[in-house]
């Protein structure tokens, strides 16, 4: 048995931070309905790579889920929602609170529905009064943290081509959706999770905000290299890229052997991480010498002899067909109504020993099984085929 098997859960979310999460809980055994939009969510159309439309990432965030469109706007929508939160244990809905009550989604709202219902909201600012309906997407908690600021070059600002504020907001929201279940089985009742990008965010860029309130240091953007240890960036063998991060004194004095400079482990301007990060440039270009001769295979072999943590720089194509990643065995390739070709699943990211997640269904087609939970609520056949008529559903 799954750790949330008999655990029902509605998915109004859009983009990633609510699917996502709505997906991790699905892994776990709840059983997940995405609500969707008549024509279809924005979400599942970004970035098409099947006949029909759909998008990579919507192949990645809806796996294990059901389908069923809904004009929310209709009141025989509003009714069929009811009923579905009357049965449901987890409503997500990743909106503005201004978007969530008029949709009769807010807390205060489904509460008087269910009692027991639990509402993970996240959205971009958060629920104080002054920024709760501002809207916002990942780039915008990544702005806000300063860690765009930091990445690239003083003259040229970089943000994080992957969304990784809006994913690292749906693992704290799928802890607070089971950390909001187990609370119930003691008081009986739901409560609201809630979670925003810019919370997150800043979260991921404490530590240079925490260094700046109180050192005043005024960091500056050096591309790759780190800041705090050396040597920390990307460098070029003959024939590719790759990445190290030298941090600690027993790894320097390693990495030191490693490059035939064994004197600079007792040379005073490298005698900690910070006084390293602080000449970092100088340690990044006795590297960029060491691995100019090497071959990526060479380089990589060594750094992996020497103990350093080390990797190639990947393009999407390679990392598909790394061996790291295929021996990791973290993809699951399923098949999926008109694309090209089967499509990589990614694992959950948490494993448990004894009840682990899996993903055993593709993601699901736009209204996929609207017939079928409609049914299960008791709708009749005539009732379904009215309400499609009436576009409905």
């Amino acid at each position: 048995m799954k750790v949330l098997e008999g655990i029902k859960v509605l998915d109004f979310g859009r983009f990633i931070a609510g699917p996502y999460c709505a997906a991790l809980l699905a892994d776990y055994g709840a059983d997940v309905i995405r609500v969707e939009r008549v024509e279809g969510g924005e979400d599942r159309y970004i970035v098409p790579v099947t006949d029909d439309g759909e998008g990579a990432m919507f192949l990645q965030l809806n796996r294990n889920k059901r389908s069923m469109t809904l004009d929310l706007d209709s009141e025989q929508g509003r009714e069929i929602v009811r009923k579905l939160v009357i049965r449901a244990d987890v409503v997500v809905a990743n909106m503005p609170p201004r978007t969530l009550k008029s949709l009769g989604l807010d807390y205060e709202t489904l509460k008087t529905v269910n009692p027991r219902i639990i509402l993970v909201a996240s959205s971009a600012f958060g629920n104080a009064q002054a920024v709760r309906d501002r809207v916002g997407f990942d780039g915008v908690g990544q702005a806000l943290s300063g860690s765009v600021y930091l990445a690239g070059t003083p003259e040229q600002p970089q943000k994080s081509m992957v969304p990784v504020v809006d994913f690292a907001t749906s693992f704290a929201c799928a802890l607070g959706a089971v950390l909001a279940l187990y609370e119930r089985q003691r008081s009986g009742t739901g409560q609201e999770v809630s979670a925003s990008l810019l919370c997150t965010g800043l979260n991921m860029a404490s530590g240079a905000l925490i260094e700046e309130a109180l050192l005043h240091v005024n960091r500056q953007a050096t591309l790759n290299r780190a800041s705090g240890y050396a040597p920390s960036d990307i460098f070029k063998a003959r024939d590719g890229w790759f990445i190290i991060q030298v941090i600690g004194q027993a790894m320097f004095k390693r990495w030191t052997r490693l490059v035939g400079r064994p004197e600079l482990f007792a040379d005073e301007r490298f005698a900690d991480d910070a006084l390293r990060g602080e000449h970092g440039e100088l340690l990044s270009g006795i590297m960029s010498q060491w691995c100019l001769d090497k071959s990526l295979e060479e380089a990589l072999a060594l750094l992996e002899q020497a103990r350093i943590p080390a990797a190639r720089i990947n393009s999407p194509r390679q990392a598909l067909e790394d061996d790291v990643v295929k021996a990791a065995n973290l993809i699951r390739w399923m098949d999926y109504p008109g694309a090209p070709g089967k499509v990589p699943v990614f694992n959950t990211p948490v494993a448990l020993s004894r009840t682990p997640p899996s993903i055993e269904r593709r993601a699901p087609l736009n209204g996929e099984h609207t017939d079928a939970i409609l049914a299960d609520i008791g709708v009749d056949a005539a009732s379904i085929a009215r309400l499609r008529k009436q576009g409905v559903i």
